[in-house]
């Protein structure tokens, strides 16, 4: 019989095969072992902490404000176990860790643990001064003529009284939280700091984008792009906002300042166009109209709406957040709910959030029951919350007639291309602020905020103002180094609208349409963080993110 012989590099290769394999099998079960005992810890007290926070945000109370802080220092400490962040660095550097599942989870958990690796004194401070600033943010009204305002209410003022001195008063009494916080904020931001260069980073900015997945010269390069995309034509549609509040308040277009702009920060279009959206709404129930709708395209909403908070209440945030507080169910959503177009936006896009987390794969490791990124999840809710002033979903709903519906399509459209690119606009000045901040807290931050606002906003600082006006926005505060997550999730939102569009639903509007929420539940909700956010948006839309679809949708 004659003997064939192996060539020498496949008797190498098999010799090798065993070993490889016993090592990678040592690795990977090294990996589900920390997994067990990580999530043993983790999950009860991941959920202890959304609950005291939930319950902090609901009252306002210094008792479960105190709650809220130890839970989440509790939670926040796992993370600073350099023992098991030095098994998490051997793993992820030896690299034998090759299940999907296991090698994705070994990723997001190990910069979790990065970001703890200081001294826990110095997160447990952290904390305490965020709870410090948290509360004086929810217990804040504004004064007025001996008045106190929510915020809801300086929102009225601003957006409908036509004098420009009460508009003055109310835009100067919201900013009264500036010096309440300013110094606080300041000292949060020089310990942020601190914790991000004892990790290696140059600034907290830096840290907390690499640590979410984003690498921030990729985000500066898109933010790059979206200012190149609609300089011009927010340029020209400024030059009409402008002409329309001169005329509205009989002043000269010179004349126009920050607070003749309908809201607060100039974060949401004034209303130049002939639509009133908020008529159509005064005698809605927001909550109602939302769940009806999510029912009708397979998103069932009734679990989440039956644990929310959804009115006003002495104490409580003036705000509006989704929280999953266990990853297994138990969503909510917190809101202010008002009878008028802003809160119907606000509902469908709180219970976007929702979905995306009350239909997760529960069958998935607690890790990977999450959203790919938090801007996808923002994406989402963006998506539903554009449907509130859409004259086709507003007929469909019963709100309006066909008649009706048709008369206003014009305006609303142009009602619609201007809030996005108003929006892009004050985006750009919460993020290039925040990173400007971050890379320097000593700078003169009252004029700098300016700066931004005017280069990308085109307001002027009113004469001899020189408050820390950037301190009024609790996002700079509270939820640093996210806000271009918003915009980010807008082109999303875009993205996805048009693959459903194209792909999956007859209706524009999406109204009645089980098959969105088919789509949605098995290609965005279901696979959680088991992918890298591109990836997912690839298999979802067959495109990696592009903001071609944004550019299509609100500015060509």
């Amino acid at each position: 019989m004659k003997k064939y012989l192996l060539p020498v590099t496949t008797i190498v290769a098999l010799s090798l095969l065993p070993g490889c394999s016993s090592k990678q099998e040592k690795a990977e079960t090294g990996m589900k072992d920390f997994i067990s005992a990580y999530e043993t810890k983790l999950i009860p007290l991941y959920k202890e902490a959304s609950l005291a926070s939930w319950n902090a945000n609901i009252t306002g109370s210094n008792e479960d404000w105190a709650k809220s802080e130890k839970a989440s220092f509790e939670l926040t400490k796992i993370f600073t176990d350099s023992t098991a962040f030095k098994q998490l660095k051997e793993l992820k550097e030896g690299g034998l860790v090759k299940d999907s599942l296991l090698a994705r989870q070994l990723d997001l958990i190990y910069n979790s643990y990065l970001g703890g690796q200081v001294d826990p004194e110095l997160l447990a401070e952290q904390i305490k001064m965020e709870t410090e600033i948290s509360k004086k943010y929810s217990n804040f009204r504004a004064n007025l003529k001996g008045k106190e305002l929510t915020d809801n209410e300086i929102e009225g003022i601003l957006k409908s009284s036509k004098v420009s001195s009460d508009l003055q008063a109310a835009w100067e009494a919201h900013k009264m939280i500036g010096p309440v916080v300013a110094g606080d904020i300041i000292k949060l931001v020089r310990h942020r700091n601190m914790i991000a260069r004892k990790t290696g980073f140059s600034n907290y900015h830096e840290m907390t984008l690499r640590l979410s997945g984003q690498d921030p010269a990729e985000v500066t390069k898109v933010f790059d792009e979206l200012d190149d995309l609609t300089k011009d034509s927010f340029a020209r549609l400024k030059g009409d906002i402008d002409s329309f509040l001169a005329k509205q308040y009989l002043i000269g277009i010179n004349e126009l300042k920050p607070w003749h702009y309908q809201n607060r920060f100039f974060q949401e279009a004034p209303e130049i166009y002939t639509v009133d959206f908020d008529q159509y709404y005064e005698n809605q129930d927001p909550v109602k109209l939302a769940a009806r709708f999510y029912d009708g395209i397979g998103l069932n909403v009734d679990a989440i709406l039956a644990k929310s908070d959804l009115y006003e209440k002495p104490g409580k945030n003036q705000h509006a957040f989704s929280t999953d507080i266990d990853r297994s169910g138990d969503v909510r959503t917190l809101d202010n709910v008002k009878p008028d177009s802003y809160w119907m936006n606000t509902m469908l896009h709180e219970l976007g959030h929702g979905v995306y987390s009350y239909y997760n794969d529960r069958s998935l490791p607690f890790t990977l029951r999450d959203a790919a990124h938090s801007f996808t999840t923002e994406a989402i809710a963006n998506l539903f919350g554009r449907f509130a002033t859409d004259p086709v979903w507003m007929n469909e709903m019963g709100l309006i007639d066909k008649t009706e519906s048709e008369k206003i399509m014009p305006a609303s459209k142009n009602a619609q291309r201007l809030q996005m690119i108003v929006f892009s606009r004050w985006a750009q000045v919460m993020y290039r602020f925040e990173k400007s901040m971050y890379e320097n807290p000593d700078q003169d931050l009252n004029q700098q905020w300016w700066n931004m606002v005017e280069k990308y906003q085109m307001l002027k600082k009113p004469e001899g103002r020189n408050m820390p006006d950037w301190a009024t926005k609790i996002h700079v505060a509270l939820y640093p180094c996210y806000y271009h997550n918003y915009l980010l999730g807008e082109i999303l939102a875009s993205q996805w609208y048009y693959y459903i569009i194209s792909n999956v639903s007859k209706n524009s509007s999406f109204v009645g349409e089980n098959a969105v929420g088919d789509y949605l539940k098995e290609k965005v909700f279901m696979p959680g963080a088991r992918y890298y956010w591109n990836d997912m948006i690839e298999k979802s839309t067959g495109e990696k993110l592009t903001a071609k679809y944004y550019a299509k949708q609100f500015v060509e």
